[in-house]
């Protein structure tokens, strides 16, 4: 049932996934890895430096490091001279930038776009610029983002990693953010080729026990300033220098390694393709205080910053503090600080390339200094060529004189075989690459062009961006629903074109994964889609279905307003200010959607999907007329060689792509689509056989029953007479939203408990999600009514339940023209009633649904056995449970053996009314969706799929393995030509409610171990949330340890996490440490966690700082979370359940007064119910080994360099 789509995909168009049963796999947020040049390999491939001495980057200037030394002395000039770097260049604000809003404004009746209404943004007099918007979601708390347009995209030749470095000393090494822990504030900071980014999220008032404190925007000011001031001691370099040393182990996963060669295929004719943002590990491992110091006074300049500030906060005072606390600063102060003269120079020769022939100044200074090989059609200009804004040096008649692109071989290059660019038509030009590597585990495919970013300001360029998101929901649509044949060529495929302030152009991408030897056919039919919509469109009836789907989103967000939440915003915000668009508030939005929507053609939506798609129509010659590059990257496993189906190389790639522009291809043809499954007659028969009727809500926590004729808050829990639990929330936060949730208790344990085929409930899971025919209606019919109904549905199974998740809109969807002349559908409520009914009593099994589920999780498994972290878990956890298969991963010949026969009897048996229990949280009439509800699940008989029921089964779950004892120590190796090592520390705990494994809670062995407690502690303790909010502290508690000892005082790796299972049915659980770590320091790693946890228990317990700190952050991330429906709907799940005893309405209710009274005695009793003595610990190091074989040439066929997924930045 690849169902759904999602409105906020139709919004963004980052994804758009039809009843996606299955979400479409986004690109990891990757962030970077190590770089090996200048370095000598061992046979273990362990850096080794050529000398221990002190090492700066003057000494690649100057061999002696004279000129450094001169440096040093303090400058006695009374009069500071100009920064080196600074140059007149565009502001940041580009169209919030004050002179450019009232020049437009005094065009607004020549169809320019209105500015939201309360944006404020200004500029200092020292030229730091700022913007706010006031925003009271949640009330109470702001947030603060400070943007340094400066990344790694910056960087000179040998700084090649240090505005990573520098941006973890400047933040980690601030007094003033330290003042922020314990006032329930989140703080980071992170790093990208075009900026680096600091936030601090607060409360507006200190945190007080008689109130509210003192105002919290002066202090977190006060954080982002000492940033600019940064004094970047050695001891601290020393600590983060580490920090990231360890971070490029850790992200350097085979995903990333992809995400590198994509990124440096695709860039390969401006500076990104060299500068990473982890950079080069042997220069990292020699940078001193001058070397971060130079780069930090650099770049951390007033006019090379702006300040975004969303929150509930009074304009003016804002206004007054960025004043106070920024007006001082100096650029000259900070030029005069540059220790190095030769890098001074240098970044001096740079800023005037930048300003003089890059995308920076010519159109945004968000982006990085570079130029593109845009992929246009003909008459589309460069956006160098037409911009007025480049400032050219005097002297240089118009030539480069410095060579910003990196087009030229450098001495800290890698050793690299430069890709060569193929011609498949006159004028058709293609960039192949090959990326080959035994990590990985399947074919992929990634056809890229690049196009400028047109700012969107008037209703022209509005009018083209509806209609360019029209058809990319379109294809994405067809590419889903019609690309899934019985026996579907690809595994994953989207197509899509996001504007990308990290690279400076719009790309427009195809990305696909398919089985290695069908990659031929995957490639031909997904280029076959994309020409079918270049070359014929779009059809009437796909327009109206997704311009629909467009302004529901828009109408969805304008009702939301001021309740959309500040982190939402202020992503909003910086996006479109960065890629010079016109920010406006969701009404304006939304008036403007409607109102171009009400007159667009489809003659216009068509015009966009050839331009759309001119790059992959255009390598058709006489097709389409167009110019540029097309990038393509494919990557595939080593192993594969031996099956002549599965070898891929540049000639055979641009033979497939070849093939497929030859392919005759035709428009489509529309689909009926119902306007309702169920109709009302159904429904009254269905009435007539089994009257509805409600029943009182019951629980096991001692709260009372409810009553089956009132409505209650928070929430109304009642029972079917079908058996069916049923709870309710309204929750208006998320305006014209909802989730509804399934929950089928069982999951695998009942595979193990009920005598099912191992992995048959799982992949039967998997099999109900790829499927969706329900009775007459076939799949393509059933997806696209989720299509025209916004409805994303996600069906999973666990350890202990099978789990349906539903977000829909609640308003009329699926509605037909514009204005006085629109047609309402029926509700997005009504319409996942309709589908969750017919999943109950009539969903059609197919056997191509089970082909899709097995490859899946053939695909999951064998990613597994190539995944460092993935193997290294399963061994432990294969330890842990004593082979237990309920908790371990479903290998291929389990997978292959289940029969459709054996998934439909495992996942139907599941599906009883009496087992089922169905919570709803959305922005509707609680008493409105009590009468469908009654209407849809009431008439479901009770003895629907009785059939399926496993005779005279226990019923009662199984528990979590007991722990063999002593515990032991566990090492894996696995092949890989990079060095990388992940350490584990495991153990026996209680399950997510406090029951242990025999059967005692934390509860009663807190009280039965504290002989001295007082009737008010023995109450509180009997409370049946006691142990969940126990366990909840002490994991939060435990991962600040971690952070503090491990990564802080020990720097041995840049993060350690401590997780709890999650179980909440079986009794038992086990907690994970998980540290990852160079090869060398992973044993120290791991003795370091154990000792923290010892430390904990005994010489350094909780104090009482630990504890409310702890609390802050549990409370806010509840207060926050309760925002959404998916946790309304998430926390009603199980209150009626009685397979949970210790969860009833109490553990909402009471949640906060229970959090707030527990005492570090409470915790430290706590802890010693987990099996935290390291005899009974059990451990684990998994490290990579070379590959046997390996022949390193020193040639790399694209820059290996570390870098980030194509949306993600590297977070410090």
């Amino acid at each position: 049932m690849k169902l759904a789509l999602a409105a906020a995909a139709l919004a963004t168009l980052s994804t758009t996934t039809a009843f996606s049963f299955i979400p479409a796999p986004h690109h990891q947020l990757l962030v970077s890895a190590p770089t090996r040049k200048h370095q000598r390999h061992t046979n273990k491939n362990v850096l080794v430096m050529k000398d221990d001495s002190k090492f700066s980057l003057s000494n690649l200037f100057s061999g002696d490091g004279s000129a450094t030394k001169t440096s040093l002395r303090s400058s006695t000039s009374a009069t500071l001279e100009p920064h080196p770097s600074k140059r007149p260049h565009i502001n940041p604000l580009n169209a919030l930038y004050p002179p450019n809003m009232e020049a437009t404004r005094g065009k607004m009746s020549e169809g320019t776009l209105p500015f939201h209404p309360q944006v404020k943004s200004g500029v200092l007099d020292n030229g730091f610029s700022y913007v706010f918007l006031p925003n009271r979601s949640p009330p109470g708390r702001f947030e603060a983002h400070l943007q340094v347009f400066s990344g790694s995209a910056d960087e000179l030749e040998p700084q090649q990693g240090i505005a990573h470095l520098t941006e973890h000393v400047a933040y980690m090494g601030s007094r003033k953010r330290e003042r922020l822990f314990g006032t329930g504030s989140q703080t980071n900071a992170y790093t990208d080729f075009h900026h680096t980014v600091f936030y601090a999220a607060c409360p507006t008032h200190v945190p007080s026990r008689t109130g509210m404190g003192g105002q919290m925007l002066p202090m977190a000011l006060d954080a982002l300033c000492d940033v600019m001031e940064a004094r970047c001691e050695p001891s601290r370099i020393e600590k983060e220098r580490q920090a990231v040393l360890s971070e490029m182990t850790m992200v350097n996963t085979i995903e990333y390694r992809v995400e590198c060669q994509i990124l440096s295929t695709l860039h390969r004719e401006n500076r990104l393709a060299k500068r990473f943002p982890i950079g080069k590990e042997s220069l990292i491992q020699s940078w001193q205080q001058d070397d971060v110091k130079t780069w930090h006074r650099t770049h951390y300049r007033p006019d090379n910053v702006l300040l975004y500030i969303v929150g509930d906060l009074d304009t003016e005072y804002v206004e007054k503090m960025v004043q106070e606390k920024f007006g001082h600063l100096s650029a000259e102060k900070q030029g005069s600080e540059i220790k190095i003269p030769e890098l001074k120079r240098e970044a001096s020769d740079l800023a005037d390339a930048v300003v003089g022939g890059t995308i920076k100044q010519a159109q945004s200074w968000h982006y990085p200094p570079v130029r593109h090989d845009f992929c246009v059609v003909d008459g589309v200009k460069d956006v160098l060529e037409n911009s007025e804004q480049l400032l050219k040096k005097e002297g240089s008649d118009g030539v480069d004189v410095y060579d910003i692109h990196l087009q030229k071989p450098y001495s800290l290059d890698e050793k690299v075989q430069f890709l060569k660019e193929e011609e498949l038509a006159p004028a058709k030009k293609i960039r192949p690459h090959i990326f080959k590597h035994e990590l990985l585990q399947n074919f992929s495919f990634h056809l890229f062009a690049k196009r400028p970013v047109i700012p969107i300001k008037d209703m022209a360029s509005f009018r083209h961006n509806l209609a360019r998101r029209v058809c990319l929901a379109a294809l994405q649509i067809r590419l889903n629903v019609n690309g899934r044949s019985d026996d579907p060529a690809f595994t994953f495929v989207e197509f899509n074109q996001l504007d990308s302030a990290r690279e400076g152009c719009a790309v427009c991408s195809l990305d696909l994964t398919s089985e290695t030897n069908r990659w031929e056919e995957a490639v031909i039919k997904a280029i076959s889609e994309i020409r079918k919509l270049g070359i014929h469109g779009v059809t009437a009836g796909e327009m109206e279905r997704y311009a629909s789907a467009v302004l529901t989103d828009a109408e969805q967000l304008a009702a939301q307003g001021d309740m959309i939440s500040h982190g939402d915003q202020l992503s909003y915000l910086m996006e479109t200010v960065a890629n010079g668009h016109t920010f406006m508030s969701p009404e304006q939005s939304y008036a403007i959607t409607e109102n171009a929507l009400s007159t667009l053609t489809l003659e216009e939506v068509n015009a966009a999907a050839a331009e759309l798609c001119s790059h992959i129509t255009g390598l058709k010659d006489g097709e389409v007329t167009s110019s540029g590059v097309v990038a393509v990257i494919a990557c595939t496993p080593k192993s594969v060689d031996s099956d002549p189906n599965s070898v891929v190389t540049d000639e055979k790639l641009c033979e497939a792509i070849r093939k497929a522009c030859l392919v005759d291809v035709e428009p489509v043809e529309d689909v009926v689509v119902p306007h309702t499954l169920v109709t009302k007659e159904e429904l009254e028969e269905a009435a007539k056989a089994y009257p509805p009727k409600w029943m009182p809500g019951q629980f096991t926590d001692g709260t009372p029953n409810t009553p089956e004729d009132r409505i209650t808050r928070p929430f109304t829990l009642r029972r079917l007479s079908n058996g069916i639990r049923i709870g309710i929330a309204q929750n208006t936060a998320e305006s014209q939203r909802g989730h509804l949730r399934l929950v089928a208790p069982g999951g695998r344990d009942a595979e193990k408990r009920l005598g099912f085929k191992e992995g048959s409930l799982a992949v039967g899971a998997r099999a109900m999600q790829e499927g969706g025919s329900f009775g007459s209606f076939t799949r393509e019919q059933v997806e696209l009514f989720a299509v025209d109904h916004l409805i994303m549905v996600e069906i999973n199974c666990d350890e202990e339940a099978l789990v349906m998740d539903f977000v829909f809109p609640t308003t009329n969807v699926g509605n037909t023209g514009y204005g006085e002349s629109k047609q309402m559908g029926i509700t997005g409520t009504e319409s996942v009633l309709q589908i969750v009914r017919e999943i109950l009593i009539d969903f059609n099994w197919e056997e191509d649904a089970l082909g899709r589920s097995k490859t899946s999780y053939r695909s999951a498994h064998e990613s597994m056995e190539k995944s460092l972290e993935g193997k290294t878990t399963e061994m432990i956890m294969d330890n842990l449970t004593g082979g237990d298969k309920r908790f371990l991963s479903i290998d291929t010949s389990t997978t292959d053996a289940v029969t459709l026969e054996d998934a439909k009897n495992a996942v139907m048996s599941q599906l009883m009314p009496s087992d089922l229990e169905i919570t709803v949280a959305g922005d509707f009439v609680v008493q409105d969706v009590l009468d469908m509800i009654l209407q849809y699940f009431g008439t479901v008989p009770p003895d629907t799929n009785s059939e399926y029921k496993v005779k005279d089964a226990p019923t009662q779950f199984g528990d979590v393995p007991k722990l063999q004892l002593p515990g032991r120590h566990l090492d894996l190796e696995l092949e890989d030509s990079d060095p990388r090592a992940v350490a584990y520390v495991a153990g026996s705990s209680p399950n997510k409610w406090g029951f242990l494994s025999d059967g005692t809670t934390v509860a009663k062995r807190v009280s039965d171990m504290d002989k001295r407690a007082s009737d008010y502690d023995k109450q509180r303790r009997a409370h049946p949330l006691f142990g969940y909010a126990a366990l909840a502290l002490i994991s939060e508690i435990a991962n600040r340890r971690l952070f503090s000892t491990v990564r802080e005082r020990k720097q041995l790796t840049y993060d350690a996490n401590f997780s709890l299972t999650d179980f909440a049915r079986m009794k038992g659980g086990w907690f994970l440490v998980t540290v990852t770590a160079s090869k060398e320091k992973a044993q120290a790693a791991l003795e370091a966690c154990k000792e923290t946890l010892e430390t904990l228990r005994t010489t350094n317990p909780i104090s009482p700082d630990n504890l409310e700190s702890a609390k802050r952050v549990v409370l806010n991330r509840h207060e926050g979370e309760l925002r959404t429906s998916e946790y309304w709907a998430t926390m009603m799940s199980g209150i009626q359940d009685e397979s949970i005893p210790l969860k009833g309405p109490l553990s909402v209710t009471d949640y906060n007064v229970v959090i707030e009274s527990m005492t570090t005695r409470d915790l430290q009793l706590a802890l010693e119910t987990m099996g935290l003595d390291e005899k009974n610990l059990y451990t684990s190091i998994g490290k990579t080994v070379q590959p046997k074989g390996l022949v390193d040439d020193g040639i790399v066929k694209a820059s290996p360099m570390a870098g980030m997924g194509r949306g993600g930045a590297l977070t410090g």
